[in-house]
């Protein structure tokens, strides 16, 4: 009976600078299982499983030494999508620690040799060769196999499917004024899985957006019908529900609206949760650090292996005195702020400009609070309170995915699919008014403006997570960071794009494409220098092509 035709592999700290180099990546003697160990029991298969959710958290993921602080697996990309919506600022005193600014304000090259294309890149293939290694050890067209080891290698088929998702939000190109990415139209990224060798690394182009569909929902199809029989141990790893949730993202990104529609209430149903609580939110110990029964799908930092420098509570809990969150100071874009009505309980999770406005649940004093700046996040907190100690604060649960989120895609997905505004105006108004606002009333009387007013509450809904930038790149809602009172902290930050940023189209590396030399021709345009700030208010950035 073959039920494994390799053997398997656990997370090495190895520095990944090719897909090349990544496909031959070697791994220590002593963190392998033979084939005959894998054979006899599912504990090894089970100890590479459990390698995707502590590689989503590991510090220095890609470079395996402090080279860049922003080299933080998931967590970079949930806080470099916020930065790139315009949602985020540092308003601290000391902004220039915030190493994410980039994807807000083409302030530095952005370009092939930047680090801001390139650790999204090999974050994300970095994480498709661990699911890769999982799912090359498993035959899931043999019958004799056992769920148990299906259900495995279905944890891995979804990750996978996740992660390629994820790539194709950042680098699939959508057109817009400022960059020309006709050459480009349609495509993703190479696809890379058990079976691509040195050699097909070596030339292996962008798949079109036809062909990315169906790879990433063949794999969904896959882990979906392996987790129909079995349920993972924990929800650091994705179960049947995710699987739906990601089914919903994807078709919602593809525009399959009536399919997005169908899995998001699927999702809701089959993860039994429901939405995170005023109580919960505010929670000065709790909140935002510790997985609850709105957390779909999330990971977990452990002391024993995090730094005090490269971990997500040091950058965007507002509280932390570690890391650099206490010299940058995340706040929230005053505008964002301004569409929450005072009876929006999420109102309160960033600094009033009156502090008297309402009694702040926080873990520090009132001196502290009183010299803070306006719109100082308290979304995600310090783990028991803890501000001063990152092996303590630090060691917190970061959400990958909320039920919240399926409700949104819902309400969406339903609009749009019925061409029917008031459809998703009612599933909107029903979320909000029973779960945020109870006085919450959308207006919308277009597909349009439903479209934005969606966006806007997943904007804030999401803030800091960055689910809401594949719909904001999908809608092209135009960016708007220059208006009369915006605290946006300098010029380089006050730009305004029409449509979306130019810089929401990753660059594909300069160590990829001269590997890979296919992709020297199909690369998407450099977007440095096309927006540079300030723009006039009241105006947009010009055309650059």
């Amino acid at each position: 009976m073959k039920l494994f035709n390799k053997a398997l592999f656990v997370i090495a700290g190895t520095s990944v600078l090719t897909l090349t180099s990544c496909i031959e990546e070697t791994f220590p003697e002593n963190d392998t299982a033979t084939v005959e160990q894998i054979g006899a029991s599912a504990s090894a298969l089970e100890s590479s499983v459990r390698g995707i959710p502590s590689q989503m958290c590991q510090g220095y993921l890609v470079y395996g030494d402090q080279v860049h602080e922003t080299d933080m697996a998931y967590p970079l990309l949930m806080i470099a999508m916020t930065e790139m919506l315009g949602d985020i600022y540092p308003e601290g005193d000391d902004s220039g620690y915030d190493w994410y600014r980039n994807y807000n304000t083409f302030s530095r090259p952005y370009g092939t040799t930047s680090y801001f294309s390139f650790l999204p890149w090999f974050t994300l293939y970095k994480f498709i060769k661990t699911d890769n290694d999982v799912i090359s050890a498993v035959d899931m067209d043999d019958e004799s196999v056992g769920d148990d080891i299906k259900g495995l290698a279905g944890i891995a088929y979804a990750a996978r499917a996740f992660n390629y998702y994820l790539l194709t939000v950042l680098f699939q190109p959508i057109e817009n004024i400022y960059t020309d990415c006709s050459k480009v139209k349609d495509l993703t990224v190479p696809k890379v899985t058990e079976d691509t060798d040195r050699e097909t690394a070596k030339s292996n182009r962008r798949l079109t957006v036809a062909e990315m569909k169906e790879f990433i929902f063949s794999d969904l199809d896959i882990a979906e019908k392996a987790l129909k029989n079995y349920t993972p141990e924990s929800k650091l790893y994705p179960n049947l529900a995710v699987v739906y949730g990601i089914k919903a993202k994807a078709y919602l990104w593809f525009e399959d609206y009536a399919n997005a529609a169908k899995y998001a209430r699927m999702a809701i149903e089959e993860s039994g949760a429901s939405p995170v609580t005023e109580a919960q939110w505010d929670d000065p110990t709790t909140g935002f650090c510790v997985a609850n029964q709105a957390w779909m799908w999330y990971i977990h930092y452990d002391a024993e292996n995090m730094g005090n420098l490269c971990n997500f509570t040091g950058w965007m809990s507002g509280e932390a005195e570690w890391s650099y969150s206490s010299y940058t100071r995340p706040s929230i874009d005053k505008s964002l702020y301004d569409k929450m009505n005072s009876t929006d309980f999420r109102h309160h999770t960033f600094l009033n400009p009156d502090r008297s406005y309402y009694a702040y649940k926080t873990c520090r004093d009132q001196k502290w609070l009183d010299e803070m700046p306006n719109y100082l996040s308290l979304k995600f907190r310090c783990k028991d309170g803890d501000f001063e100690t990152y092996t303590v604060g630090g060691v917190v649960d970061v959400p990958v995915m909320r039920v919240e989120e399926m409700y949104f895609i819902e309400a969406e997905a339903t609009a749009m699919a019925k061409n029917d505004v008031s459809a998703g105006v009612n599933l909107l108004n029903s979320f909000m008014q029973t779960y945020r606002d109870p006085k919450y009333s959308c207006k919308a009387r277009t597909l349009r403006d439903f479209q934005i007013e969606n966006l806007t509450q997943m904007r804030i809904e999401f803030w800091g997570e960055g689910n809401a930038f594949p719909s904001a790149k999908r809608i092209k809602p135009n960016i708007v960071q220059n208006y009369e009172g915006s605290n946006a902290p300098d010029n380089t930050f006050r730009i305004n794009c029409e449509g979306i940023k130019p810089n929401w189209n990753l660059v594909i590396p300069q160590s990829e494409t001269q590997t890979n030399q296919i992709l020297e021709e199909t690369n998407n345009p450099d977007p440095t220098q096309t927006v540079v700030g300030p723009t006039p208010i009241g105006t947009f950035a010009p055309a650059k092509h």
